[in-house]
């Protein structure tokens, strides 16, 4: 069966717009990658072994990082344009190690930049900062993430997390905003540090409030505004 490829490309949207054509085709052709397709589900990553391999770069998709630590579990939200080397997350060296487990909760499509297809990509400086700017916006959403874990009401935590990711996945329709991931109320409280039963009763509290509702199918629509009480304000000289 001839192995199915992926264009590096294609994860990398913002690329296209500063490359002319010609060289946007000859790029096309030249970063071909392995593609991987993953239904939803838990996933057991199998490691490279390839130091010089730069990973696994999402082109379509969502996937849960969960890292466990003791008693306690937090929940990474991983989706297109970000790179992932799953097997370098395991350290039984740490003084303190942590357990870490993948689930797709949506259909993803990797690209596999193996050594060859990371060589290629060396050679095309736009698409080099364009990976590594998406791993600069990564670190970013996961700064944001931490802040929204030490806001202090779990709806307003919820909340802000909800607008987060619509910024990323969301989609706008004529009734809000779209955010179209399936999360459990104990998939919620793993990436905003709260327990299920909290989460439960701070959802509850937001959709009798009109900000937020259900969607069939899974997911969540957002209603009105971003929350302005949430919105940083400068204090002081």
């Amino acid at each position: 069966m001839e192995e199915r490829t992926v264009s590096v490309l294609d994860a990398l949207e913002d690329v296209s717009a500063v490359l002319d054509s010609n060289d946007l085709e000859r790029a096309r052709t030249e970063l071909n990658a392995p593609l991987v397709e993953r239904p939803t589900g838990e996933w057991t990553v199998e490691p490279s072994g390839d130091p010089l391999a730069m990973g696994l770069l999402v082109v379509e998709g969502v996937l849960a990082r969960n890292i466990r630590l003791g008693e306690a579990t937090t929940t990474e939200l991983v989706g297109p344009c970000d790179l992932i080397r799953p097997a370098h997350y395991y350290d039984a060296d740490a003084p303190i190690p942590v357990g870490v487990d993948w689930f797709v909760l949506e259909p993803a499509r990797l690209a596999v930049l193996d050594r060859e297809v990371t060589a290629a990509v060396c050679q095309w400086q736009p698409v080099v900062t364009a990976i590594v700017a998406a791993a600069i916006s990564r670190a970013w959403s996961l700064a944001q993430l931490l802040a929204v874990s030490h806001l202090r009401r779990v709806d307003s935590r919820l909340l802000a997390l909800f607008w987060h990711l619509a910024d990323r996945f969301g989609r706008v329709q004529a009734e809000g905003v779209t955010v179209p991931i399936r999360l459990t109320h104990e998939a919620l409280g793993h990436v905003v540090g709260a327990q299920r039963p909290s989460v439960t009763t701070a959802l509850n509290q937001l959709e009798e409030s009109g900000r937020i509702s259900r969607r069939e199918g899974g997911g969540w629509l957002l209603h009105g505004e971003p929350p302005r009480e949430l919105q940083f304000s400068k204090t002081g000289p």
